[in-house]
């Protein structure tokens, strides 16, 4: 089991240092900080009182080879699909809520499955390293999720008032995070 561990913590490092790097192509633009660092500071706490109440002790790993494929499928899915987004989003990407100087919308490739891929594909490699290390990543993608859902819902409000026309029709066009679904 050592090696899938191995595995999915490369895979992990390796798309945070995409990331980092990919980060210093983006347009400029600025963040309503006082609004990031509360819902940033909810969640740490959150996570704090669980680390403190030991329930990252009570499960161990999982132990079926059967969840580890399945597991590294969607990883490798979701990094992929969070990937394909950055790349196709280009110098538009920021961090979440991020208001840019001059935004563009984009609604092909990626964003035309859904509005918020990069969220989808990050909560789709969440469920991924779940299902083959331990289930108790799922508190980590669910935090993620309520996170992703509130800068989605704050990005929605920018975009619309920067896009009056076109983004109401794209949003009633393409769900939020799941084709066909939500």
């Amino acid at each position: 089991m050592r090696a899938i561990e191995f595995v999915f913590a490369v895979a992990w490092a390796a798309f945070w240092l995409y990331w980092l790097v990919a980060a210093f192509s983006m347009k400029r633009g600025h963040l309503p900080w006082a609004r990031d660092l509360r819902i940033r500071a909810v969640l740490i706490v959150i996570v704090i009182v669980l680390v403190h109440f030991g329930v990252f002790r009570a499960v161990g790993p999982n132990t079926d080879l059967w969840l580890a494929g399945p597991g590294l499928v969607l990883l490798a899915l979701g990094l992929g699909l969070a990937i394909w987004a950055r790349l196709h989003i280009g110098r538009n990407w920021g961090t979440p809520m991020t208001q840019k100087d001059e935004p563009e919308l984009v609604t092909s490739g990626p964003y035309h499955l859904v509005r918020h891929p990069i969220y989808s594909g990050i909560l789709v490699a969440g469920i991924g390293t779940a299902m083959a290390l331990s289930w108790l990543w799922l508190i980590a993608v669910a935090l993620a999720g309520f996170y992703f859902i509130y800068s989605a819902t704050v990005e929605e409000r920018y975009m619309t008032e920067q896009f009056p026309d076109a983004y109401p029709v794209y949003k009633r066009s393409t769900k939020m995070l799941v084709p066909f679904l939500f």
